[in-house]
């Protein structure tokens, strides 16, 4: 009785060979489906990033054309508001002690003595006269760019001098004001000029009078020309950078 019971016992605990082998096929066959779906996951997001990082270098490749394009049309634009500067006052420029820079489209006048007194921003008879004669002729040239303009700043720099026994701190702050007057004065008298009374509207928008004190300083061979740093400057600027902004956005 017990060795039938003992018996009994021993099939039912001892599994047998196929059912070890079945548990075990079993197993390998679902990791085996587990693995393949992983596969199948990491290989489609593979494909996925392939595109995506495709379309973004495309795009990006479209961007940088575009931005190409414009940079090329407004440098070549800007040559031609400086060929078209250099034409109407070419013969003017050594009369006036003036320059044209072709990089950033400024006009500069850089005589202190016809310009103002030392010390005073009120204006001298010789740059009124300059300025009657200038200012005009100037907007008449921008008139055929306006599209491209996004600003007219006139700047006043002074040098670093300001009497005996003031420190440089003060000798700045002094110069700001003075150089401030100074392109205040000029903005005044061109918008008051009468033969660009149906320009005020546009002057009111577009013109900026700016003064720079000592901070830009006319260097020769290291040391400050004091002479030269005193100036007014017409700059022109252009609106490219707004152009792109624009573009790139639509």
């Amino acid at each position: 009785m017990s060795e039938s019971i003992f018996g009994e016992s021993n099939r039912v605990t001892e599994p047998s060979e196929e059912g070890t082998w079945l548990s075990v096929s079993d197993l390998m066959a679902g990791l085996m489906i587990v693995f393949l779906f992983i596969s199948i996951v990491l290989m489609r997001d593979a494909v996925i990033e392939r595109d995506t990082i495709k379309e973004l270098a495309e795009t990006y490749q479209i961007e940088r054309d575009k931005i190409k394009e414009i940079a090329a049309a407004y440098k070549d634009n800007k040559v031609k508001i400086y060929n078209a500067l250099v034409i109407e006052f070419k013969d003017d420029l050594v009369t006036w002690d003036a320059e044209i820079n072709r990089h950033n489209l400024s006009f500069n006048f850089k005589s202190p003595d016809v310009l103002f007194d030392i010390g005073k921003s009120s204006l001298k008879k010789e740059f009124k006269l300059i300025l009657n004669d200038f200012f005009p002729r100037y907007l008449k040239v921008i008139h055929y760019f306006k599209r491209s303009v996004e600003e007219i700043r006139i700047e006043g720099h002074t040098s670093s001098k300001w009497g005996k026994g003031v420190s440089e701190d003060k000798a700045y702050f002094n110069n700001m004001k003075l150089s401030q007057g100074r392109t205040r004065a000029v903005l005044s008298y061109i918008y008051n000029i009468d033969r660009i009374i149906k320009e005020k509207r546009w002057i009111k928008n577009n013109i900026a009078a700016v003064g720079y004190s000592s901070s830009k300083l006319i260097r020769l061979n290291g040391m400050e020309d004091s002479q030269r740093s005193r100036r007014v400057i017409f700059r022109l600027i252009t609106n490219s950078e707004a152009q792109i902004l624009k573009i790139i956005g639509e």
